[in-house]
Parts: C-alpha cells; structure tokens; sequence
C-alpha cells in the first residue's frame, strides 16, 4: 500500500528546498557563463543558501514537534541535510569564483554546471514525486547518469590543466572550481540514493 502522508507540510519543505537548488545551480550555470556579472550572480546564490538553511532549520523544529511524521525521522533528518548540501556547494562554488575573481569564461565549467542544473531538475522532480516509486526511480537513475556525466566531463577537464599550457595560479584556481562542481553534482546522487531508498521503504 502506497504512503499516505499524515503532515503534508515536511513535503512542501522538501520541495522548497529543492527549489533553491534548481534556483541556484542555474544562478551558477550564469555564473560561469557571463563571469562579467560574478557579484550579483553570487549574491543572489548566497541569498538561496540562507533561504534553504531556514526551510532546513524548518523541517528539524517540526520534526522535533511532531509525534507522528509520515516518513521515518531519521529519513526526514537526513533528507533535508542531503537537499541543503547541495544548495551549500553550489554557494561554496559561488564564493570561490569570487575568491579567485575569474574573468573568463571556461566551456567545462559550464558544462559541469549545465550538469548540476539537470540533476537539480530532476531532484525537484523526484521530491515533487515522493510517494510514487516508479517516478523517483526513474528521477534517481538520471542523476546517476549525469553523475557519470559530470565525472567524465570532471576528468577531461583537469587533465587538460595539466597540459602544460597554462598558467600554475590559474591551474589552481581552476581545479579547486572543477573539484566543488564535481562535488555537488556528487551530491546530487546522494540525495537520489535518499530518494529511493525512501520511495522504496513506502511503496
């Protein structure tokens, strides 16, 4: 028998979170294409941030609160940790951008960006989606992919900075870029094993 959610409210949390994530992620996929607007993008990015710390810090008081949740607490707990992990390294990603004052432009910056936007679709997708098995497995198997995706766009990227042909500042800057990219899009596959596993155990 299929979930049938008792609060209604930890849901609409998780998907305001969840917002925040596509939000920011493609706040940051404009980041790394237009560098010219670096300020702005990161402040609208922190803006995110701060919101989903206050949904997080939301859904822990009710879950204190609450005699009966209608997932397992520690489901609910980690969940909303794994959702605002992702909307902190994006912000992370964000602020080293802007540490590093980048000016230009970089294709595989972009395209791990384009990545995260993708997985935080369907993340959004998935916790819209949470009492139906079969659509956030289908959410998660796609983030496993773009997982694949992002690792192979991750090392391509890093390889070609060891090339030789670039400056050593700038080789640094830009694989700790490539390394906080890479690490929320992993993330991202982190919150779909969340979804699942949760999915299954209310199917």
């Amino acid at each position: 028998m299929r979930l049938i959610p008792r609060d209604q409210q930890f849901f609409t949390l998780f998907a305001e979170i969840a917002k925040r994530i596509t939000a920011s992620a493609e706040l940051l996929s404009q980041l790394f294409a237009d560098p010219s607007r670096l300020e702005q993008f990161c402040a609208a990015i922190k803006s995110l941030e701060h919101e989903a710390d206050g949904l997080t810090h939301e859904v822990n008081m009710r879950l204190d609160k609450s005699f009966i949740t209608p997932l397992d607490r520690e489901d609910i707990h980690v969940l909303a940790s794994r959702l605002d992990n992702v909307v902190d390294l994006i912000d992370g990603t964000a602020r080293r951008a802007a540490m590093f004052r980048i000016s230009e432009a970089r294709e595989p910056a972009r395209q791990l960006a384009d990545v995260l936007v993708r997985s935080g679709s369907e993340i959004a997708a998935a916790v819209n989606s949470m009492t139906q098995y079969k659509v956030v497995t289908q959410a998660a198997r796609k983030i496993k992919q773009l997982e694949e995706e992002g690792d192979t766009l991750y090392h391509k990227a890093v390889g070609e900075l060891f090339s030789g042909a670039h400056d050593a500042l700038e080789v640094m800057k830009w694989k700790d870029l490539y390394d906080t990219l890479e690490d929320a899009v992993d993330e991202c596959e982190d919150v779909a094993n969340v979804l699942e596993s949760i999915a299954l155990k209310n199917s």
